[in-house]
């Protein structure tokens, strides 16, 4: 059965392994990106490859009209949403908590925090059964940061990812009546661009011995247990926090 996803965060890096593989499946998909015009294109290229209908939105996860306007696009282009992956999210450089600076703190959340829970409100009110959608699947992007803390480095990013967490155990216990699933992706050490712009680009590898698999993991690799948490084959698992971290 095809399906309608919206990405948040698709241009590169987790969120655009999110589209290729939804475009692969033969998913039409709506991706919102920050900045980044020719990292888009690159990924619209690659996920049209696929076989899958694929549109690009410039948006800022973190002002409520870019989101609403988002799912307004997504619903003109393709008509009812059958999934959501909650992705977009930011890193800033490592930092003790002691030399954080406020700017610094509240830019985190109000990306983080606040324009997930801006992703996940529209996406309930297009999805619910009970206000007229046809239900199906959310699925938040987490990290192991949530789990570990991340001390002396991103306290403020592991906190904003354990309200991520949080949400996730409430909405689906909130939207599971509504015919929507809930679920949230946990990963670990990825070779993703996110650690250059935690100031350390080469933290993947260098951290890999701390793995029990002995290497870092690919976004494809993450990739493919959203479009797992997003596709039917997932039906009755709702709640659930996978971890994707090689063991670590």
């Amino acid at each position: 059965m095809s399906k309608a996803i919206v990405v948040t965060g698709g241009a590169r890096g987790i969120g655009a392994a999110a589209v290729r593989l939804s475009a692969r499946r033969g998913w039409s998909v709506i991706f919102s990106y920050r900045n980044d015009d020719a990292a888009a294109q690159k990924t619209i290229a690659e996920a049209e490859a696929g076989g899958g209908r694929v549109i690009a939105v410039k948006s800022d996860s973190s002002r409520e009209d870019e989101v609403i306007a988002l799912f307004n696009r997504a619903i003109e282009a393709f008509g009812p949403i059958d999934g959501v992956v909650n992705n977009a999210g930011i890193l800033a450089p490592m930092s003790p908590i002691a030399d954080m600076t406020a700017e610094r703190m509240r830019h985190t959340f109000d990306v983080n925090i606040l324009g997930s829970y801006f992703t996940v409100r529209e996406a309930a009110r297009r999805m619910s059964t009970r206000r007229g959608g046809r239900g199906g699947s959310i699925v938040n992007l987490s990290s192991a940061a949530a789990k570990l803390g991340a001390p002396n480095q991103h306290v403020d990013y592991a906190g904003s990812k354990g309200a991520m967490e949080s949400m996730t155990i409430g909405l689906c216990k909130e939207l599971g009546p509504e015919g929507v699933r809930v679920n949230a992706i946990r990963p670990g050490l990825i070779l993703t661009d996110m650690h250059a712009s935690g100031g350390d680009p080469g933290r993947a590898e260098r951290l890999a011995e701390t793995v029990p698999m002995q290497r870092p993991g690919t976004a494809d690799e993450v990739g493919e247990a959203i479009v797992w948490l997003l596709s039917d084959s997932a039906s009755y698992v709702s709640g659930a926090i996978l971890d994707v971290t090689g063991g670590r």
